[in-house]
């Protein structure tokens, strides 16, 4: 269990590093448009606006996807349950947020995994 427990954590946190690269994207993208002279019937600064609430709603997902992870690896309890609630929302991110989710939920809600999880001597 312990190697599924450190493959849920690492792709959790590529997942999350792909939010951020697509916040990072966002960003650029919108900020792009914005500087485009001569834009018809669109403000500049309502393209940074939705470029700046694009990029920190998808930053948001990132953070507890990529903080769960690193918890995961390193057999935190708290970052198991951080990571049961995070898969329950990616629940409908289908087909790989489903498939992440389910893994996770499974490996996760193991008794096993729930027992490693509460050894005072895997806890770093």
């Amino acid at each position: 269990m312990k190697d599924h427990v450190k493959i849920i954590g690492i792709l959790w946190i590529i997942i999350g590093a792909f939010y951020l690269c697509l916040a990072t994207l966002a960003m650029l993208f919108f900020f792009g448009v914005a500087m485009i002279p001569n834009v018809e019937d669109v403000n500049p600064n309502t393209l940074r606006l939705i470029g700046i609430i694009a990029s920190s709603v998808l930053g948001f997902l990132a953070l507890p996807q990529i903080i769960g992870g690193w918890g995961l690896i390193r057999h935190k309890e708290w970052a198991r349950i951080l990571i049961l609630v995070v898969s329950f929302l990616s629940l409908f991110h289908v087909p790989f947020g489903t498939a992440l989710a389910v893994y996770s939920m499974i490996i996760l809600f193991n008794p096993e995994t729930v027992r490693l999880f509460q050894q005072p001597g895997t806890k770093t």
